[in-house]
């Protein structure tokens, strides 16, 4: 059972190839993400992961690790703070902010942290799961 003050962390790296593979799908084939010589003349200075392929680490966790399988994702809120890059290791980081036992909802923040500790995406997350908010 997940209660209140409940925390999880994971590690998450993204390679170019994931970026690709995302610009394929959603077809955003914004050149800050795939093109380094147009990216290099940018404030990044190199390509960026998309944030919404950077903020889906979020998803993945929830239907996935915690609360895992059965998860229903009512609504997510998310700010970006700073860019993500490729090869780059991040900590998705996860706190139980409330529970509703009644209704089988959890509101989670989440964040995504690079290695030198800098937040890059900040939100909160509501989620449905039978099992798990009881």
């Amino acid at each position: 059972m997940i209660k209140q003050g409940d925390t999880y962390t994971h590690k998450v790296k993204f390679t170019q190839a994931d970026v690709v593979k995302f610009a394929e799908v959603t077809r955003d084939f914004n050149p800050i993400h795939l093109d380094q010589e147009y990216a290099s003349k940018t404030i990044f200075k190199k390509p960026i992961v998309h944030g919404f392929l950077s903020g889906a680490v979020f998803s993945m966790v929830f239907g996935t690790l915690f609360p895992g399988e059965g998860t229903i994702y009512l609504s997510q809120e998310m700010k970006f703070f700073a860019p993500v890059f490729v090869d780059v290791q991040y900590e998705a980081r996860f706190e139980v902010m409330e529970v509703n036992t009644e209704k089988h909802i959890g509101i989670i923040n989440c964040s995504l942290v690079s290695s030198d500790g800098t937040t890059c995406i900040k939100g909160t997350a509501k989620l449905k799961h039978d099992k798990q908010f009881v």
